[in-house]
């Protein structure tokens, strides 16, 4: 493999216009000088296994190396049908967000979503003090399954899961293990006195969506607030924490800490997360 040879990754979706990756990667590869180009391609999940071949050839005969892609919704799951071979950590959350292509030529799928949520969550605090602690988790998505088993990983005993759907609810816990149990939605008020870190996962509070209805009173002043949502950047649930005095974490911290392991195994390069990302990545978001 050359060094001369541009290397080629990106983004997948459908739609994928919204997507903050390019400028987030994009600064990266300004920053460290790489001879690489991260670009967006809509795709639909019918499409993906074609898609990606196709960009392998398009790449060999430009005379560049495609090393893989970031995937976004609808395409995490069906590239669990299409990898050769299944990390670990995708394997646990149910879901692809990272493709790499191995120096053979091999599909590698991974997640870092898990561990985006935990390095976000250690820019603010220890999270040891978390350990043997209670969590309130709103939402049973893909991205309240990446929470769950970070949280799991932090050896928290006890994830409280509340979903307008209690079946999708009752899915998420069994998949998470006897740590997890399900509540109903409209419980979300009574299970907080005791909750050491309580996290949005659903989409409520971001811009254009409707309101996340929730009150903070019965909620520990030592208790951390995160909200994955990251348009607005302080959502009204961040913003109630900390006028109560809760540590409060906000949705791009994950963003840009997901994207650190892709990076690296396409590039070469481990990158860092600091103020100057940030504020060019906010940039974007407000330029959308």
């Amino acid at each position: 493999m050359s060094g001369r040879q541009k290397k080629i990754a990106g983004v997948m979706g459908w739609p994928v216009s919204h997507s903050l990756s390019p400028r987030l990667h994009g600064y990266w590869i300004r920053k460290y000088g790489l001879n690489a180009d991260y670009l967006a391609w809509p795709v639909k999940p019918e499409e993906l296994r074609d898609k990606l071949h196709a960009l392998a050839e398009e790449c060999s005969s430009q005379g560049q190396i495609f090393r893989g892609a970031n995937l976004t919704i609808p395409l995490k799951e069906k590239a669990l049908e299409i990898v050769d071979i299944l990390d670990p950590s995708a394997k646990r959350i149910g879901a692809v967000n990272t493709l790499v292509v191995s120096e053979d030529g091999k599909l590698i799928g991974r997640n870092t979503d898990a561990t985006g949520f935990t390095d976000s969550l250690k820019e603010h605090i220890d999270t040891s003090r978390l350990q043997g602690g209670t969590a309130v988790i709103l939402g049973a998505g893909g991205a309240a399954r990446a929470v769950a088993t970070a949280l799991v990983d932090m050896k928290l005993p006890r994830i409280r899961i509340l979903n307008r759907s209690i079946d999708r609810a009752k899915t998420l816990a069994g998949h998470i293990g006897a740590e997890a149990e399900t509540l109903p939605w409209e419980e979300r008020n009574n299970v907080l006195e005791d909750a050491d870190l309580l996290v949005n996962c659903t989409s409520l509070g971001m811009t254009g969506q409707p309101p996340l209805e929730i009150s903070l009173i019965g909620l520990k002043k030592t208790a951390v607030v995160s909200d994955i949502v990251y348009v607005p950047l302080e959502t009204e649930l961040l913003k109630k924490a900390r006028a109560r005095g809760n540590i409060a974490v906000d949705g791009l911290g994950m963003l840009l800490h997901q994207a650190k392991a892709g990076f690296e195994a396409w590039f070469g390069v481990t990158p860092g997360v600091d103020a100057d990302l940030r504020k060019d990545v906010l940039e974007g978001i407000k330029a959308k």
